[in-house]
């Protein structure tokens, strides 16, 4: 709740900007850089994005000291690139009643994270502060580099070197070692010649293979029908086996009822009345005794 307000004073208090309408700034804030102590280093506090801005400083703090006492409380950050400071801001308590708490928004004109140096809580004279804040408000604009993206202002299309490179085809039929590889030599046609009659085959040969072919498929087909044959029969002797368990008839016949009901009606539970005036009673003085009867 705390960031949203700093950020709403902020966004009313700064300045109007042009920007593309794709890319454009996103604001954010610190954590509370004096949670570490009264002095502290801006590089532990400020995220490290290129192109951000500090636009705003909120504090608060409760001042602990004497009515009557001299105090003053100096809040500020050194110039990283010089002397002296970026922003300071004192607040004299001299004469005033401690135990109050302060609280500032210090409008800051977008300045670059480069020049922030340390930041620190300085108390001059009797007395102490409590309960410190202090809150960076900052800008971070993506096209602080217009290279960034085609849409950022200023932004440069960067064309590769056409220079003409000079390449040296190289053709493999015409290097010696290649055409060394592929010669054919005398003892090369020898080889495949005789390869080639190992692979012709007589007529008598292709024969006897065919016939051993056919004689294995005959022998195929006798064991599928005998197999086939097996199963039937098994399966016929299964079902003269059942055919006795099925004929047979057990004995047995119709039960008749033979209670009779002599009454038509059912006498009166007087235990049960008993029990039941005994909790409606007792149900009754439990009521009472809440309502104080």
């Amino acid at each position: 709740m705390l960031r949203n307000l700093l950020l709403t004073v902020l966004a009313v208090c700064l300045p109007s900007y042009s920007y593309s309408e794709s890319i454009t700034p996103y604001f954010g804030t610190t954590g509370n850089a004096a949670s570490v102590g009264n002095t502290w280093s801006m590089d532990n506090v400020l995220p490290t994005p290129p192109g951000l801005d500090i636009n705003g400083v909120f504090y608060k703090y409760t001042p602990q000291k004497e009515t009557e006492a001299d105090m003053k409380v100096h809040i500020g950050n050194e110039n990283a690139n010089g002397v002296g400071y970026l922003w300071r801001e004192t607040d004299d308590w001299s004469g005033a009643q401690g135990g109050i708490e302060i609280r500032k928004v210090i409008g800051i004109a977008n300045v670059p994270r480069e020049l922030w140096g340390d930041g620190s809580i300085e108390v001059e004279g009797e007395g102490t502060v409590e309960d410190a804040t202090v809150i960076y408000s900052y800008k971070v604009d993506p096209c602080y580099d217009p290279q960034f993206s085609p849409s950022c202002p200023g932004y440069q299309l960067q064309l590769p070197d056409t220079e003409t490179v000079d390449i040296d085809l190289y053709d493999a039929t015409a290097d010696d070692a290649v055409i060394i590889a592929t010669a054919e030599t005398d003892d090369d046609i020898y080889e495949d010649e005789e390869e080639l009659e190992q692979d012709e085959e007589s007529e008598e040969e292709k024969e006897m293979r065919l016939e051993k072919a056919l004689a294995a498929v005959d022998e195929l087909a006798l064991f599928n029908d005998a197999f086939a044959q097996n199963l039937l029969l098994d399966a016929l002797n299964n079902a003269i086996q059942m055919n006795a368990y099925y004929a047979a008839q057990l004995r047995g016949g119709e039960y008749k009822e033979t209670v009779v009901l002599v009454d038509k009606e059912l006498p009166e539970n007087k235990k049960g009345l008993r029990n039941g005036l005994a909790q409606q009673i007792l149900h009754e003085e439990m009521i009472s005794m809440q309502y104080n009867k």
